[in-house]
């Protein structure tokens, strides 16, 4: 049997984990053969591959990023793109396709699975924003890199008596802000789930430094004012239709000033979440995702994604990771806020 394996999205710690499991279980225990597609669906939509092999996934497993390389390639905005995508997973010999990626990711792959392309799911995105699993790897990752910022933030704040807003990822959902904060002893934190004002952040502002320390506010990029939009960079879109959001950090920041006096400064951590090598955390979930995923191939199991529930691996229909956005339970949220101010 001749696998395809393919990361699409943003890159995440995690990814060569999941690719090396694959390739391991799939040679060793079933002598498959595994052919890797660069660049997200770019690599099946152009032809694009990589041997994949015992030796050149050798060493993988703590690298960040990805050896397949990745992209937001939409091949159901490309003119007979689902069609080449068929021609050269047949011209590769290719009997089914292991898809690894987020929200745009598995959505292609939940269409090519019903037009009769058999495919596994694997969930990846550093958001934790994917449906019916638990986690996703990258996420326990992200979220230390955000809370080690912070702990160094603090004390630069406290050094020169600033507020410090930081700035974490999250478009629509807020669970890296969320964790991120409370790990890092944030005087509040603000999610895209509940819109946020201005003046109780203020407020929040004025009690941390009565205390005696310097606030640190985290925000996530997609966080809305109660009397505002979604901050965006310009107007353009990616291949799945995503505006570009950017400066909702720095125009909090611009308000904490103006209306507190005191001073304020942004950090915007952005791609660093991304980067670097992935936790303990992230390896062991990437690797039991990718041994479970080959599995499934090797059962005949198509349409599915693998999932965490608990600390089980589980089985769950494809089209259930995209079927809605898993959010922060607004009840998740108010535990929160007895730390705010």
């Amino acid at each position: 049997m001749r696998i395809g394996v393919l990361t699409g999205g943003g890159d995440c710690p995690g990814l060569n984990a999941v690719i090396r499991a694959v390739v391991r279980k799939g040679v060793k225990e079933y002598g498959y053969e595994f052919v890797g597609f660069r660049d997200g669906w770019k690599g099946p939509l152009e032809g694009l591959t990589m041997e994949l092999t015992l030796a050149t996934t050798r060493g993988i497993l703590p690298r960040g990023g990805t050896i397949l390389g990745s992209s937001r390639t939409n091949p159901f905005k490309i003119e007979n793109g689902v069609e080449k995508i068929k021609e050269n997973l047949a011209k590769a010999g290719i009997d089914a396709l292991i898809a690894i990626g987020g929200e745009d990711t598995l959505g292609v792959a939940t269409k090519l699975d019903a037009l009769g392309v058999k495919v596994i799911g694997v969930p990846k995105t550093i958001d934790n924003d994917l449906n019916n699993t638990d986690y996703t790897f990258g996420f326990d990752t992200s979220v230390n890199i955000a809370m080690e910022a912070i702990d160094r933030l603090h004390t630069t704040a406290e050094s020169h008596h600033r507020a410090l807003v930081v700035e974490v990822m999250g478009r629509h959902a807020g669970w890296i802000a969320l964790h991120s904060g409370i790990a890092g002893g944030a005087a509040c934190i603000l999610i895209p789930e509940v819109k946020f004002s201005v003046d109780k952040v203020c407020e929040w502002v004025e009690s941390r430094f009565k205390s005696g320390f310097a606030p640190i506010i985290v925000i996530a990029e997609g966080a809305i004012p109660q009397d505002g939009d979604m901050l965006t960079k310009d107007q353009t879109l990616d291949a799945f239709g995503h505006v570009k959001l950017s400066g909702i950090g720095e125009w909090l920041s611009q308000q904490i000033e103006a209306k507190t006096g005191k001073e304020a400064r942004t950090s915007v951590l952005g791609h660093i979440q991304r980067g670097g090598t992935p936790s303990a955390f992230d390896r062991v979930l990437a690797t039991r995702f990718g041994l479970h995923a080959i599995t499934a191939v090797h059962e005949g199991d198509f349409g599915k994604m693998v999932a965490l529930h608990g600390t089980t691996i589980a089985r769950v229909p494809l089209a259930s990771a995209t079927e809605k956005l898993k959010t922060v339970p607004v009840e998740m949220y108010k535990e929160s806020e007895i730390f705010f101010g």
